[in-house]
């Protein structure tokens, strides 16, 4: 099998400054975190570990789905992987290439769409896929032609020659999608595609992620909302404390729990179980 992903015992730790309660003794209330008394015993220099030890591998091809808890260590992993976080230790391989030997090469194989999103709002639709393209190299011939084909794939043809800042919701994130795949990458990664977008938005959405897929491209997806992890991902994993906890195809992982109702088994379930927490309310926590 080919792999797009591979990650090996990846590992990665923050540095933290706890201060010290006067007269206090010992290393103090770091919440766990492995440290040393500072300079003259009123700070503790301590760090946490938020990934410890996550393997991993993605089939390219597939949509790679990746849940966890909030502080779980998703994005840490995320940011690793796409090359804006260095690796402690461990190892990885995006599309064939090392993440920390090659970072170049990773980033020319890579789309990443973050939650927050990166279009720039006064240009137009038009505006920011030329720069993007002409920021990856290409030609403005191969420019225009991407645009057309892009277009026609994420239905933006209306839009292209509006401002950004007038888009919906939905209409943004289709262009923010074309942005990150306008240079073909092997593999995109989509943080929280479809948070903040209404039922019928995310169902578009959905389409359109699907039709990527078909095309052959590799999506590593996290995601908050079960019904999207378990309508489009091909495989899933549940990170939590920096762990991978559970990993499967969606089926597979619903059918090792039972529902407490006696009900068919959901995603939801195989996250409580794996957890201790639902899904559904860190969902609701986070939107508020």
């Amino acid at each position: 099998m080919v792999y797009a992903i591979e990650a090996h015992d990846l590992r990665k730790s923050f540095p933290l400054k706890v201060r010290k309660r006067a007269g206090a003794s010992g290393v103090g209330d770091t919440g766990g975190a492995e440290g040393a008394e500072g300079a003259g015993g009123d700070a503790i220099a301590a760090s946490v570990e938020a990934v410890r030890g996550v393997t991993l591998y993605v089939a390219a091809g597939e949509v790679f789905g990746f849940l966890g808890p909030n502080g779980a260590g998703k994005t840490t992993c995320q940011r690793m992987l796409t090359t804006l976080l260095s690796i402690d230790s461990g190892s990885a391989q995006v599309a064939g290439y090392d993440v920390s030997k090659n970072p170049h090469e990773v980033r020319q194989q890579i789309g990443y769409i973050s939650q927050l999103g990166g279009a720039d709002l006064p240009a137009t639709g038009r505006e920011n896929l030329r720069l993007t393209g002409r920021l990856y190299g290409l030609a403005p011939r191969q420019v225009e032609q991407k645009i057309a084909q892009l277009s026609r794939l994420l239905s933006l043809d209306e839009l292209l020659d509006r401002k950004v800042r007038t888009y919906s919701g939905g209409q943004k994130r289709r262009l923010e999608i074309a942005l990150g795949i306008i240079h073909e990458p092997q593999v995109l990664f989509m943080d929280e595609p479809t948070t903040g977008l209404d039922p019928q938005n995310r169902l578009s959405l959905w389409q359109h992620i699907s039709k990527l897929r078909e095309g052959g491209m590799t999506i590593f997806l996290t995601t908050h909302y079960l019904d999207e992890a378990d309508q489009l991902a091909d495989r899933l994993a549940i990170i939590d404390h920096g762990q991978i906890v559970a990993e499967g195809t969606p089926a597979a992982l619903k059918g090792q729990v039972k529902n407490a109702q006696g009900q068919q088994p959901t995603l939801d379930d195989v996250f409580f179980e794996k957890t201790g927490r639902s899904l559904r309310d860190i969902s609701w926590e986070d939107e508020k």
